[in-house]
């Protein structure tokens, strides 16, 4: 004999999810409470676009800031430092030995107005030898480099980093460099005595042209200093550095031009009066080459960020909060629940089918909230002179649909918190406890930074990380912090941490209803 299961019957699924629908859309109230939560995300998100305005010193005037360069992989990217170099038409290769590297580095200042100068490397000053598709900031590269504390090193197209042997640079452990073109293959090798050699990596440049530039370069990223604030949190300041490396026992092969080698301050920062501001240099004696750079090579993370302009979300999220919390809290102040309960054979069901409307009707309202949001709110920041960290189109659909299953995945918490404790008070009150507090704290000046990273990990706050566009890179120093917009769990990852304890306090919330209305 087979059974049959009735899903439009009395506790049938699809019975149940229209009855829920139908008490929802009937209470005006509840709809007015989420379609003002929406419009909350909207008119905050955009109040702050509108606010925010940006420009550059012009001379006595004020400036459009010019354009940021962009990588091949269409990421921002820093692109500033020294080169000298030759153009290589088809395959070739470039050997080195760096002797030494050295730098500047200018720290806080002791005596007021006195500049406080000292000798140093910052960790990713690099210099070495390079491939790079044209001098154009921002075009294809690959480059095999020393650093100032991670040791030998291949990168390309900015985001790309692959570790060599340890170790620094010196008169007494020199470090020899090689690099070499065969069509779009570029292919990095170390030694320490020009004669055995180690593969350090390979990288392959698409659309490479047979003409490129080939040579030595220099860079040194700013020093970042962290202090803690006045209130707990930390303060970043980036500051002026530069390193010299000194090459011996240049060799090319392949098609090269002749005559002297060309120097260029690739991004130099131009001044108002024209000249250049930190600029690097390079000379040449018997072989010997000193070449001295200011900058990085690298993914920027300095900029507006596309969920910049979702700052109403938290505020929304209150909203929320509390229509998930009466929607399930009003049935028992009514004293209506057990006419719901008798009438529904398989008790959690009913409350299963709660959380699936609230849910589903949180995220569509959510999901067309941020939308607009973040469209427009882009538009407007850029108008105002503002620049934004470019992604792609996947990270933005991910930061719009992410975050509207941030809210539905709230919802269900404060729906279950609501079922468990059976006031408005309470459910209201502990949800916000557990999401909204926790972000609040850990991405102001309230907490170490530390401990605000914990409470992102273990917190249904967890979850913001969804909205994270910008990862953090390995090989870029920045202040990779709460407060300044990065998450410590993985965006996917974070928004489990929220999931994970609907799913429990579910669970708990059809116990105990199973057991208390039985």
């Amino acid at each position: 004999m087979t059974a049959t299961v009735n899903r439009s019957g009395p506790g049938g699924p699809a019975r149940l999810l229209r009855a829920e629908w139908t008490k929802f859309r009937t209470v005006r109230a509840w709809v007015i409470a989420m379609t003002a939560g929406a419009l909350v995300i909207v008119l905050l998100g955009l109040s702050s676009a509108s606010g925010s305005h940006a420009s550059c010193a012009g001379g006595p005037t004020e400036a459009v800031c010019p354009a940021v360069p962009v990588g091949p992989g269409g990421e921002a990217v820093e692109d500033k430092f020294y080169f000298v170099h030759r153009t290589l038409a088809g395959n070739g290769s470039i050997t080195a030995r760096a002797t030494s590297m050295t730098g500047r580095i200018r720290k806080p200042d002791v005596t007021p107005g006195v500049r406080n100068v000292v000798s140093g490397l910052v960790p990713w000053a690099k210099a070495g030898v390079m491939v790079k598709q044209s001098t154009r900031q921002g075009s294809a590269y690959a480059a095999l480099m020393v650093t100032g504390a991670h040791g030998v090193r291949m990168q390309h197209n900015f985001t790309h980093d692959v570790a060599g042997r340890p170790g620094g640079v010196s008169e007494d452990s020199p470090r020899w460099l090689r690099l070499t073109r065969s069509g779009d293959t570029l292919t990095g090798y170390e030694s320490t005595d020009g004669t055995d050699w180690a593969g350090v990596g390979t990288a392959r440049l698409s659309g490479l042209p047979a003409t490129v530039e080939i040579g030595l370069f220099a860079a040194s990223p700013g020093d970042l200093t962290v202090t803690q604030g006045d209130l707990g949190g930390s303060v970043s300041a980036a500051r002026f550095t530069e390193a010299t490396a000194v090459f011996d026992q240049v060799g090319l092969e392949g098609e090269t031009s002749g005559g002297a080698w060309r120097n260029d301050d690739i991004g130099v920062t131009k001044a108002p009066d024209g000249s250049a501001h930190h600029p690097g240099r390079a000379g040449e004696s018997g072989g010997t080459f000193s070449v001295t750079g200011v900058g990085d090579i690298a993914p920027s993370i300095e900029g507006q960020t596309i969920e910049r302009t979702l700052t109403g979300v938290l505020t929304g999220l209150i909203v929320v909060i509390v229509v998930a919390v009466m929607f399930v809290t009003a049935e028992y102040r009514r004293g209506l629940i057990r006419t719901t309960l008798i009438a529904i054979p398989r008790r959690g069901r009913m409350l299963v089918a709660k959380a699936l409307t609230i849910g589903t009707v949180t995220f569509v309202a959510g999901l067309a909230a941020t939308a607009i949001t973040l469209t427009f709110g882009t538009r407007i920041l850029r108008a105002n002179g503002n620049h934004i960290l470019p992604v792609s189109w996947l990270t933005e659909v991910r930061v719009v649909v992410g975050t509207a299953a941030l809210l539905a995945v709230a919802a269900v918490l404060a729906l279950a918190l609501g079922a468990l404790f059976r006031r408005s008070v309470g459910g209201v009150i502990t949800a916000i406890v557990l999401i909204v507090v926790p972000h609040v704290l850990a991405t102001t000046s309230v907490l170490p930074d530390t401990a605000a990273r914990w409470l992102l990990r273990l917190t249904p706050a967890a979850g913001f990380a969804i909205q994270q566009s910008i990862p953090e890179y390995a090989h870029v120093l920045g202040h990779y912090a709460p407060i300044a917009g990065f998450y410590p769990l993985a965006p996917w990852a974070g928004l489990a941490v929220p999931a994970g304890y609907a799913a429990l306090a579910l669970g708990l919330a059809v116990v105990q209803l199973r057991r208390r209305d039985a």
